[in-house]
């Protein structure tokens, strides 16, 4: 890997809103449904230990990056070789472009929803693309910035739920522990799905300046990922009594209806609208990923990748047009992540420890 210019990389600080931003995106609006399904009010619980889950994996993520060469694409050609390590390369890129897909429709389908039943799929996709391929063709600064704004001018909207407080029961958590460990458990994969987007780090990690001091950094983004999805989740439990989250798919939306301002009457449309500020940085992110890994792989230069990537983007979403085609790319998606993240990574880390051991012998 050829060496990455200071020039073009970013503060190691600003790894907390490179992680932040692409773990919050649209699962915020609806997962409080997903978990309560399975862990009822306990669900709050299944939201914390996600999160201790999402710290041991980025724990196990910078201990592959330090042993493995600077990142996957080097992970990967070490233990497989050049030609398999770039074939399971295609593969990631397959799954960041799946990522993509997957943030761009859910948020297209809230906003024909909520606001705009007759938006088209194509030239609304069409248009964000083009927007976030402006932003990715400069770079991991660029995307670092737009991370940045995507966390600070929408994080007013915490606030809002101040509003349900007179309506909320908080004695709606009691009593704690009401459900089995085995729903528990079964509700923080559910839940682990949610917070999927931190594995970009293993692209990003070269293009930080002094990238081993970033990772406390990293895991600060993962606490406060945790901590604003439990803040959310504690606060739809105290609202929603279980049977109406059980048929409530945008609960977070929902508790936006009964915000009242003088200047406002909808305020939900200001959030939904606000939300394309959180969503933008996701797309980014995980676009940049995918064209970086095709780069690394390929003859192509990454502004090419970021097009054929895009265009793939808008193709796919055209046809994804039913509740149920959408549903099933956000479980698809997120089985994939889950067993990336929790399963493929700590085996790669132990292929490249094993790797390394039998290099030194040799």
């Amino acid at each position: 890997m050829q060496p990455i210019p200071e020039s073009r990389k970013v503060s190691p600080f600003l790894v907390f809103f490179l992680i932040h931003s692409i773990q919050v995106g649209a699962g915020v609006l609806g997962f409080q449904r997903i978990i309560s399904q399975v862990a009822g009010y306990d669900g709050w619980i299944s939201v914390i230990l996600a999160g201790i889950t999402t710290h041991i994996i980025m724990f196990i993520m910078y201990l592959l990056l330090d042993k493995g060469g600077g990142d996957l694409v080097e992970a990967h050609a070490l233990v497989f070789g050049k030609w398999f390590g770039k074939l399971l390369d295609l593969i990631f890129v397959l799954y960041f472009t799946l990522l993509v897909i997957t943030i761009l429709r859910t948020y297209i389908e809230v906003v024909q929803v909520w606001m705009y039943p007759r938006l088209s799929t194509f030239y609304f996709a069409l248009a964000f693309m083009i927007l976030a391929y402006y932003i990715v063709s400069g770079g991991v600064r660029s995307i670092a910035g737009v991370a940045f704004f995507g966390i600070v001018l929408p994080s007013y909207l915490l606030l809002t739920f101040a509003f349900t407080f007179p309506f909320s029961d908080f004695r709606n958590l009691l009593p704690v522990f009401d459900h089995s460990i085995k729903d528990i458990m079964l509700a923080t994969k559910n839940m682990s799905l949610t917070f999927l987007g931190y594995e970009s780090i293993l692209m990003l990690y070269p293009f930080i300046k002094n990238a081993k001091k970033s990772q406390k950094y990293a895991h600060w983004g993962l606490f406060t990922t945790t901590m604003v999805y439990v803040f959310i989740a504690l606060i739809s439990f105290a609202f929603f009594s279980e049977k109406q989250l059980a048929k409530t798919v945008w609960a977070t939306l929902s508790m936006w209806k009964i915000v009242e301002m003088p200047f406002v009457e909808r305020f939900e449309y200001i959030g939904i609208a606000n939300w394309c500020l959180i969503i933008l940085p996701n797309v980014c992110i995980a676009l940049w990923c995918g064209s970086r890994i095709m780069k690394r792989t390929t003859f192509l230069k990454q502004r090419h990748s970021v097009w054929i990537l895009s265009a793939i983007v808008i193709g796919t979403l055209t046809f994804l047009r039913k509740r149920q085609q959408v549903n099933f790319l956000n479980t698809f998606s997120g089985e994939v992540g889950f067993y990336i993240n929790y399963g493929y990574i700590p085996l790669l880390l132990l292929l490249v420890i094993i790797m390394k051991k039998v290099k030194k012998k040799a």
